[in-house]
């Protein structure tokens, strides 16, 4: 049997998996993200590895990573809440103290590769993955690879301009009017509250309760969702739409956002638009980096 070291990095946890080429959980736990710097996580990672390496012969070490990665040379542009990873070759860094091959890929994209893979996309080869968070990322898939863009912003779907662009010099993004926080900040508004002492959760409970001005801004919320689903599909035209975050796991969510997107369609003839859940949640990132690393090493062999 074949194994990988597999890493999700986030801002304030390492998720780590010891994996098989099956995408298989073997053993898997978490570690706090070191903070003063390259070299304390390096040495995390190794020590991880090291670890695993007393029970099990290891592949290859698979990362998922925020930021703009560039999957060829190792390094990870644009910025995030990890700044010492901006800089320096992290598949150099890690490969020259573990030995092993490493792979790494932006997190978005390893969420949208494990649905491809074994999850909710499977049967697809063109399709979107849309990640509703405290901004709006996601993945674009064709052919079941990853665009990247020519700038390593493809997926980078939060970005594109939704209202307001007459009276501001760049207006309103869809991260920020339709992403949790986004949802957060509009609430925050219209009742004049402190939008830290919200949050997605507490902004549902005020509607559940009966909050009619809450209740509104979830309608408005849902109806920006569609309105820029309705745009990546008639941009892209994928085979399938995902949604994924803990957002849409709240029940009732997906269906209300394909409500609205049927009440769109201008005409019969035009496209039935639909979303559909992400398969996996906290698992999607390693599951994903691990299938990174499977298409790397296949198209390498492939190449020689």
């Amino acid at each position: 049997m074949t194994y990988y070291a597999v890493f999700d990095v986030g801002g304030s946890a390492i998720k780590y998996a010891l994996m098989n080429k099956a995408g298989h959980f073997i053993e898997k736990s978490s570690i706090p993200t070191p903070i003063d710097g390259i070299d304390s996580f390096v040495n995390a990672i190794d020590f991880v590895v090291k670890k695993f390496q007393k029970s099990h012969v290891l592949s290859g070490i698979a990362l998922s990573m925020p930021g703009a990665v560039d999957v060829e040379s190792g390094y990870i542009k644009g910025v995030t809440a990890l700044p010492y990873i901006h800089g320096p070759n992290m598949k150099k860094l890690i490969q020259e103290r573990t030995g092993l091959t490493v792979e790494l890929e932006n997190d978005a994209n390893c969420a949208g590769l494990a649905e491809g893979w074994i999850g909710a996309a499977k049967e697809h080869q063109d399709y979107i993955c849309i990640v509703i968070g405290t901004g709006i990322g996601g993945a674009l898939i064709l052919n079941k690879k990853v665009r990247h863009g020519s700038n390593l912003f493809g997926g980078e779907f939060g970005y594109m301009i939704l209202e307001d662009y007459f009276e501001q010099p760049i207006g309103e993004t869809w991260s920020s009017l339709a992403a949790t926080w986004g949802l957060v900040m509009q609430v925050a508004k219209r009742k004049n509250m402190d939008p830290y002492t919200l949050n997605g959760i507490t902004v549902f409970e005020m509607a559940d309760e009966g909050d009619l001005e809450v209740q509104d801004e979830i309608a408005k919320f849902i109806k920006r969702l569609a309105v820029g689903i309705y745009n990546l599909q008639y941009i892209i035209d994928p085979e399938k739409i995902l949604i994924g975050g803990a957002i849409s796991r709240r029940e009732g969510l997906i269906d209300q956002i394909n409500e609205k997107l049927k009440v769109m369609k201008p005409n019969e003839d035009c496209v039935d638009i639909q979303v559909y859940p992400c398969q996996f949640g906290n698992d999607s990132n390693l599951i994903g980096a691990l299938y990174h690393f499977l298409q790397r090493k296949h198209d390498s062999l492939s190449t020689r």
